[in-house]
């Protein structure tokens, strides 16, 4: 009977094609929306996790607590609950003899000005392991040594975004010197593209200056509780994953130490991992998913309730032939059968159809914007073939009543 029902219902949509396509088409879209948009999403989530990946391998951040109040007087958004002080210790092999490297940053906005051109940028400033504990490879020149960083040194990296922003194409960086908000810095090392944003912006439009000149030369960066020198995060980079969880605890009681916290009291800072920033960001997008998918489902239903109208259509225009197979002995769920599977197989061929231009949707994005994968997986896929399904039952479970309940008298009489 299954196959039967399929067959009528082939017959009867092709017998009105438009009105079959029309109604299809809303399901197409809705299906077609929910899976490109899908895509897009877990797309933006794999592309959050590449990102955090690509910054380095084994990384722990420890950051300023931002509910932590400063002194009487101090800027709550730049005083810093970290100093340089607190990451000496932090290098000290015998107090947290897990730790690799570890490096003290300032993240502070600068104005860079070559000749005529002027660019702002983020720029980093930290001790020389900063590049090897981020990943970040020199394409040309040398990166900041020890000797800049005794030397509080004029000197400069810069990314390729910021090289094209300042430079014309027929000068060299290399050696030039730059303005830093109107003090001259030598252009020493150019970094290679890569092509990811981290922590702190684009990871190709950035500028690399000595932790210890961007504290004496460039800003006010002393703690106004210890006079120490501040530092915005200190990133600590592992011996080995075994040994994360490790470092966490050692640098915790470190930290505690040095800042005076009592037993009872909380942490003035925050000791993440790039499992925990991928976490995060992980929920977010994955919130940013299921609305996507919400606002693509509002198409499925659109699409749902033109079923059951075309359906409700088609249970008047065959009264007579409902009548006329009751007449010759259709039980009721012969109807019911008949015109359900009508309306399924209507919404699976919507279904079907916005498959395909779901995929072709997500490939056009991923042509667009290269950077993400907007590869359709089979979840995303089943979900929109059951949900048409699901759909079509249930739009069509009140036509298909309606038919299953017409007597036959009364329908053969019907004009």
């Amino acid at each position: 009977m299954l196959t039967e029902n399929i067959r009528i219902a082939l017959r009867g949509l092709s017998a009105n094609k438009l009105r079959a396509a029309l109604t299809m088409l809303g399901i197409l879209i809705g299906v077609a929306a929910v899976i490109t948009l899908l895509s897009i999403g877990d797309g933006v989530t794999r592309f959050v996790a590449d990102q955090f990946s690509g910054l380095g391998t084994n990384l722990i951040f420890i950051i300023p607590d931002q509910e932590t109040p400063g002194p009487p007087g101090s800027d709550p958004l730049s005083e810093s609950s970290l100093t340089l002080r607190d990451a000496e210790l932090l290098s000290d092999v015998g107090l947290v003899p897990g730790a690799a490297a570890v490096a003290p940053v300032m993240f502070r906005s600068i104005d860079l000005q070559y000749g005529g051109n002027l660019h702002n940028v983020l720029a980093r400033a930290s001790t020389p392991g900063y590049t090897a504990i981020n990943s970040l490879e020199m394409a040309r020149g040398r990166d900041i040594d020890q000797a800049d960083y005794d030397a509080r040194s004029r000197v400069i990296v810069l990314g390729p975004d910021t090289v094209k922003a300042l430079f014309p194409d027929d000068i060299d960086p290399l050696d030039q010197d730059v303005r830093v908000n109107g003090i001259n810095f030598r252009v020493i090392g150019l970094l290679t593209s890569q092509g990811a944003s981290g922590l702190g912006g684009s990871q190709d439009d950035i500028a690399l200056i000595p932790l210890t000149t961007a504290q004496e030369r460039l800003f006010n960066a002393r703690s106004t509780r210890s006079g120490d020198f501040l530092a915005d995060a200190i990133l600590i980079q592992a011996a080995d994953e075994e040994a994360i969880d490790g470092v966490i605890i050692d640098a915790s009681t470190v930290l505690r130490q040095s800042h005076n916290i009592e037993f009872r009291d909380d942490d003035d800072f925050q000791i993440l991992t790039q499992g925990d920033f991928i976490q995060a960001f992980g929920a977010v997008t994955g919130v940013l998913t299921l609305f996507l998918g919400a606002i693509a489902s509002i198409s499925l239903l659109v699409g749902g309730i033109g079923i059951m109208n075309i359906m409700l259509v088609s249970v008047t225009e065959r009264t007579r032939e409902i009548g006329l197979r009751k007449a010759v002995g259709a039980r009721r769920r012969d109807i019911l059968g008949q015109f359900l599977t009508e309306a399924v197989v209507l919404a699976v061929l919507g279904g079907l159809l916005g498959i395909l231009i779901g995929v072709l949707g997500a490939m056009a994005v991923n042509l667009a914007v290269p950077e993400l994968d907007t590869s359709v997986t089979f979840s995303s896929v089943a979900l929109a073939v059951g949900f048409s399904v699901a759909v079509g039952l249930f739009f069509g479970i009140y036509p298909a009543s309606r038919a299953a309940g017409l007597h036959p008298i009364e329908a053969l009489r019907f004009e």
